[in-house]
């Protein structure tokens, strides 16, 4: 998972992800060279004779691109201090790399989600419907781990049932018991099979049964 100070301290250029946030923000081609230009030079001060001279455009035109890139939130003005210890103002593009992590962190939460959905429909053998889709959406909303909605679903295809109805009891008492990871689950079972000296199998339990 990638995060904001390896996007920063290594200065991690996303190219893709930055003209993903450029259209997504209606960016000029004045306002996109500037942001590139932040992003590529060592050099954070605000030097408008050096940036015009290097991107070939007036000192209006930069001026007008860096206040929208203000505006829109994707640069900020940090003060600090130089060598000489004298006052001096950088631009940090952290905004930009915080809505760029942001964006990428909701397309691995889209992925995983996707993952899980296809994941039932395999398993299930059949589509599920827009009503399973919520279900299945809100356990993980719930805080259910992937893994945990995942081991559930296996338990009850082991088991012979296809209901999400099974599926949610079945999370509901592994919630229960304080079940966070699929070891954590095989742990249990195997405590319970000493005390019961039973032979259960991992997927071989009827937890709608089970009110201990």
């Amino acid at each position: 998972m990638p995060n904001i100070e390896f996007l920063t301290e290594r200065r991690f250029t996303l190219s893709s992800h930055l003209i993903e946030v450029a259209l997504k923000n209606n960016l000029s081609l004045i306002e996109f060279l500037l942001l590139m230009y932040f992003e590529d030079t060592t050099d954070k001060t605000f030097d408008v004779k050096k940036i015009c001279e290097v991107l070939n455009i007036t000192e209006q035109d930069a001026l007008k691109a860096f206040n929208q890139l203000l505006t829109l939130n994707l640069i900020e003005i940090e003060s600090s201090k130089d060598k000489s210890n004298k006052h001096c103002e950088e631009i940090s593009l952290v905004p930009i790399y915080r809505t760029m992590f942001e964006n990428l962190e909701q397309k691995e939460q889209k992925k995983k989600k996707e993952t899980i959905f296809d994941m039932f429909q395999k398993e299930l053998g059949r589509n599920i419907s827009p009503m399973e889709y919520e279900i299945i959406n809100a356990w993980l909303e719930k805080g259910f781990s992937e893994e945990l909605v995942e081991g559930a679903l296996k338990e009850a295809v082991y088991n012979g049932v296809s209901s999400l109805r099974y599926i949610d009891k079945i999370l509901y008492e592994w919630q229960k018991k304080g079940y966070k990871k699929m070891t954590e689950v095989e742990e249990g079972i195997t405590n319970r099979r000493k005390e019961k000296e039973s032979s259960l199998e991992l997927f071989d339990y009827n937890w709608l049964e089970d009110e201990g």
